[in-house]
């Protein structure tokens, strides 16, 4: 399958201008195939980087398609995307490389938004690595129309204006209907006369004892008070996904795998701010502080609690990471709430002050604070949690937070004027822009994603 969304990626001019990229990027790699440390090569790079005449570039011979896949599988996109479109013999070694599942590089992160100037069907990804921005070409229905309340291993989980939910790769445009909302647990169809699906009834169910009352809403309306926050985990028993969804009435939880004809509901309890899956078990924390696992791989759901993380603050959000050397770390998003009722006028509603972080000491059963990130990064919002080494992500900034929008009332539609995103120093709580709020368009709110080529059965095994 060709991709479709990243076309204006592959553009290169003339054949000339094509091999000359050829030879930069050979140059580049040769260092890493040939063992130089990021210290060491100096004077390779010397060595190599000769002016190309002319002769040079119409005599570059043809490399074996083993070696090339080789070079090509040291290349983040869209280095690796545009090197796909050299030449036949770069783009038969491309082609190969994601048909075999072989392109397991990562990625570094990218914040995927959208434009008013743009039409509805584009999307823009903004890349660390090159400090510019791609436009993808986004299937149906359009991008601009839908909520993104997701980002997972490369996937976006998107919600229509009939509130149904797809996974979503903009990188390679596939696309996945996940099980309709009717049924949720707290959602009925309701059909007119000629049996027609026109509304929804949203019942505020919980199952315990409370408020059963119900209310009607129109098609496009539901999704702004039932969806929340969606996650996608590869599910290695299976072959599958595993997308689990945070939604009212309070912040539940429901699950399914990728081919269910229905979500699973989780009771009974609350108020649930994220979630990862780790060694075949969900670790959800609420925003009580409460950490809990369930175990999803049996004919019955068993949960179990872990540790509660004290609030200090009032206005605080929670996110929980696995750590790059194996631990879990719970993490306090401190903000300023500016207004209780937000005026749609108001320039600032949600102001990001600080981050508390905590790391779950498995053998202890405790929690340790850890007031210093090091050489690690910080990816958070609406999509699912990142803990990184900046080392291996040279165009991050080590001790950092790199954070977007993560409040229901915008990222399920409200727009104010000033988005809370930016880059925190975790040293000195100092933050910067990463991409200008002007670009962004307010709807649907920007998300941070981890571009993968993979298709989705290749991606759903042992990746």
């Amino acid at each position: 399958m060709e991709l479709c969304s990243v076309a204006s990626m592959m553009s290169l001019g003339s054949l000339a201008i094509q091999r000359t990229y050829l030879c930069s990027l050979l140059f580049r790699v040769l260092p890493k195939l040939l063992g130089f440390t990021p210290s060491s090569p100096k004077k390779f790079c010397k060595d190599v980087r000769q002016p190309l005449t002319g002769t040079m570039v119409g005599t570059w011979p043809e490399l074996p398609q083993d070696i090339l896949m080789g070079i090509l599988a040291t290349l983040e996109m869209p280095d690796l995307i545009r090197a796909g479109a050299v030449c036949p013999s770069w783009h038969s070694a491309f082609t190969s490389l994601r048909s075999l599942g072989q392109y397991k590089l990562s990625q570094t992160p990218c914040l995927l938004y959208t434009s008013e100037s743009a039409g509805d069907s584009y999307a823009y990804l903004y890349s660390f690595t090159e400090k510019r921005s791609y436009k993808l070409t986004l299937p149906e229905p359009p991008i601009r129309t839908r909520c993104l309340i997701g980002s997972s291993h490369g996937l976006l989980v998107t919600v229509d204006e009939r509130s149904e939910m797809h996974l979503v790769n903009p990188i390679t445009c596939e696309q996945i209907a996940l099980p309709s909302v009717i049924t949720i647990e707290q959602v009925k169809p309701i059909f007119d006369e000629d049996g027609v699906l026109h509304k929804y009834e949203f019942s505020w169910h919980t199952g315990m004892c409370g408020c059963n009352s119900s209310w009607m809403f129109a098609l496009d309306k539901l999704r702004e008070k039932l969806q929340y926050k969606a996650f996608v985990f590869p599910d290695a028993s299976t072959g599958s996904y595993i997308v689990v969804l945070i939604h009212n009435p309070l912040r539940r939880l429901s699950f399914a795998r990728v081919g269910d004809d229905k979500w699973t509901w989780l009771p009974p309890h609350d108020l649930y701010c994220d979630c990862i899956y780790k060694d075949g078990l969900l670790y959800a924390v609420s925003k009580t502080g409460d950490l809990r696992t369930f175990d999803l791989s049996g004919p019955v759901v068993t949960m179990k609690m872990i540790i509660s993380t004290p609030r200090k603050y009032e206005h605080e959000y929670v996110y929980i990471v696995q750590a790059p050397w194996g631990d879990l770390l719970l993490i306090w998003r401190v903000f300023e709430d500016y207004d209780i009722e937000p005026d749609p006028g108001a320039s600032v509603f949600w102001n990001t002050t600080g981050f508390r972080i905590y790391q779950v000491e498995a053998v202890e059963g405790g929690l340790k604070e850890i007031n210093c990130l090091r050489d690690h990064v910080l990816f958070l919002g609406h999509n699912q949690s990142l803990c990184l080494s900046a080392e291996e992500y040279p165009s991050l900034r080590a001790n950092h937070a790199y954070f977007t929008d993560d409040n229901a009332l915008w990222t399920l539609g409200f727009k104010n004027k000033q988005r809370d995103m930016g880059i925190l120093n975790l040293d000195d709580n100092s933050k910067e822009e990463h991409v200008s709020p002007q670009l962004c368009a307010n709807f649907p709110a920007p998300i941070w994603i981890t571009p993968d080529l993979r298709n989705m059965n290749v991606a759903s095994g042992a990746a």
